[in-house]
């Protein structure tokens, strides 16, 4: 295989196992001279980022991980800054010649953070390409045996901004439902859950994680303070 390093690879490392990561992701990370990374930092002022994390485990050597922090609030202007910055020492590390990969949890084009950056590369007028990878809803399915769809059911993956009005209607549709950002709609998937009985609710927390979480109890369910990297299934009863 050739290297395909004639543009910025924005590399999906899937929902966080390391060995869920493609062979082609992979290559490119070992190939990259600088690989860009998207972290946090808690309340108490301490970095973190689980995309670093897992390069880490894949043995990519600590002097090509660059980490960059993005606040995590709902106003969004700190974190477009912090883009911008960024999209400039991309540019300058590329035009220097070096081989640059910017690394996404999950799949790169699947409400990931690092799209930002991908648009404000590309209007620079730079190459970029995206590798596909294993977003979290996915994996989640064989930690609990679903068939996600089957024949011709409809999936609807939904990211979070959505009220108890609206799952109903999406259920009564006949949509099997995935719910992404789960902590934006904690109080309508509650009372999804006291309305509809004979549905079935698959939770997930920190998907293919060492922390991995899974249940199916609907009691469960609605006792759990759901956390960012939580995502939820609900379907028919036959959806196992």
């Amino acid at each position: 295989m050739e290297s395909s390093y004639l543009a910025i690879q924005f590399v999906s490392l899937g929902p966080g196992d390391p060995e869920l990561i493609t062979l082609k992701g992979l290559k490119a990370l070992q190939e990259a001279s600088s690989i860009y990374c998207p972290g946090t930092r808690s309340a108490a002022g301490i970095p973190s980022s689980y995309a670093a994390n897992t390069l880490r485990a894949l043995g990519i050597g600590e002097e090509k991980i660059k980490t960059f922090t993005l606040p995590m609030n709902k106003h969004r202007e700190a974190a477009l800054q912090v883009y911008q910055e960024v999209a400039a020492q991309i540019e300058e590390d590329y035009r220097e010649g070096q081989k640059i990969a910017v690394a996404a949890e999950g799949d790169a084009g699947f409400y990931a953070s690092v799209q930002y950056l991908y648009e404000l590369l590309e209007n620079k007028g730079l190459p970029v390409r995206r590798i596909a990878g294993i977003p979290a809803f996915i994996a989640a399915g064989p930690v609990a045996g679903l068939h996600l769809a089957k024949q011709e059911e409809r999936l609807l993956v939904i990211p979070g901004l959505i009220s108890a009005e609206e799952l109903t209607e999406k259920l009564q549709s006949g949509y099997v439902l995935v719910i992404m950002k789960l902590p934006l709609c904690a109080e309508a998937v509650r009372q999804c859950i006291d309305s509809h009985p004979e549905a079935a609710f698959h939770y997930f927390e920190n998907i293919s994680r060492a922390n991995e979480f899974y249940t199916s109890d609907p009691a469960i369910i609605k006792e759990k303070k759901f956390p960012y990297f939580s995502l939820m299934v609900i379907g028919p009863a036959s959806i196992g």
